[in-house]
């Protein structure tokens, strides 16, 4: 199978228009004509990852963390872009998902929302458009004898489906006019003389994956050479998507409860704990990785928990000050359990490649007493 195809899979888990401005996601080195029979998961590419890549012949390394974060001056064998030389020198295409996992419904933040039992969770911050989910208004203004084509084309092309409703739409009668110049061949009038014509103005709503067939339907079927047409984007306050998750619990846990169930579902095998370690929590919110600006927004929302991957100093003390409990898995310990769902997710989508998770990708930190 083509990379190309591949990456069309991931994205439907990821939709890389849901990443961050800051990030860098999809194909990051690589060739998306080339085919590919051997799939690795990772959240980090280390020289042991590429090692195992390698041993596998891997032709695609789905990564978690971009291996190209900024702009490249140099891409040499040794120095800090030589695991970009090996991969290139291998042939090893790379796809990195990041944010746009992290905020993508089933992404990364609900996996540990489902962990811990947050209910019905909500982003917290960071929100991001998806532009699957903008609506627009689409206006065009024709004869009232047009009006059961045109509207009939238009609903039939995608237009005017609000909730559980189909064909909505909107009329009122006015005043067009037109003046037909050369070159002009008018369904009404004749050239040179100005008209005035009874006109119905017709609007109704269109998803924006349908906007251009439905654009199309109208203009097809318009008695009127040149049809005049308005768009408008509407307002949308549903379905936001961003970073974390902050919900009620399905049911009150104690700390010591929730610490289990994270361990079972992440593996993780330390957790540095802020705030009261025995509390009823109530009211929960996740976030992967490092989203410490997040915290005051958890704070504000009066959340009994926060479970995250890391926290500065200044944040931790906040939070400490605030009456917050965070729990702190490491950064990659509070990621890396979504790869086993992304294997499986993708497999059923990619049954003519074999896909594996890394066993050399690991937390970068070994956590000893001292």
């Amino acid at each position: 199978m083509k990379i190309k195809d591949i990456a069309e899979q991931i994205e439907k888990i990821a939709l890389l228009n849901l990443a961050l401005e800051w990030d860098n996601v999809g194909l990051l080195i690589g060739d998306a004509q080339k085919n590919a029979k051997n799939i690795l998961l990772t959240i980090d590419i280390t020289k042991d990852v590429v090692a195992e890549a390698k041993r596998l012949k891997t032709d695609l390394i789905v990564s978690y963390h971009p291996v190209i974060w900024d702009g490249l001056k140099t891409i040499t064998s040794e120095g800090p872009n030589s695991i970009v030389h090996e991969l290139i020198r291998s042939n090893i295409a790379v796809f990195s998902v990041h944010t746009a996992l992290d905020i993508a419904t089933g992404g990364v933040n609900d996996g540990l929302a489902d962990i811990i039992g947050i209910q019905d969770g909500k982003p917290i911050g960071d929100y991001v458009v998806n532009p699957a989910d903008d609506k627009y208004k689409l206006v065009t203004f024709l004869p009232a004898k047009s009006l059961a084509k045109v509207s009939n084309a238009i609903f039939t092309a995608g237009a005017g489906a609000i909730g559980n409703y189909s064909n909505c739409s909107f009329s009122t009668d006015g005043t067009g006019t037109f003046l037909p110049m050369d070159g002009a061949n008018p369904a009404i009038g004749k050239k040179g003389r100005l008209e005035k014509v009874l006109e119905i103005r017709f609007e109704t709503v269109v998803p924006a994956d349908r906007l251009d067939k439905v654009v199309k339907a109208m203009k097809d079927s318009h008695p009127y050479e040149t049809p005049a047409f308005d768009i408008f984007k509407l307002y949308n306050d549903q379905n936001k998507f961003g970073l974390g998750r902050i919900g009620k619990l399905a049911k009150p846990l104690q700390i010591e409860q929730i610490i289990r169930k994270i361990k079972t579902h992440t593996g993780a095998k330390a957790a540095g704990i802020i705030g009261k370690g025995q509390r009823l929590v109530k009211t929960a919110a996740v976030c992967a990785g490092s989203c410490g600006k997040i915290i005051n927004l958890v704070i504000a929302a009066k959340a009994d928990l926060y479970l995250t991957g890391e926290l500065k100093h200044h944040q931790a003390l906040a939070a400490q000050e605030a009456g917050l409990t965070c729990i702190c898995l490491s950064h990659t310990v509070s990621e890396r359990f979504i790869l086993k769902k992304l294997a499986k997710q993708l497999q059923k989508q990619l049954n003519t490649v074999t896909i594996r998770v890394s066993t050399k990708d690991a937390d970068p930190f070994t956590w000893k007493k001292i």
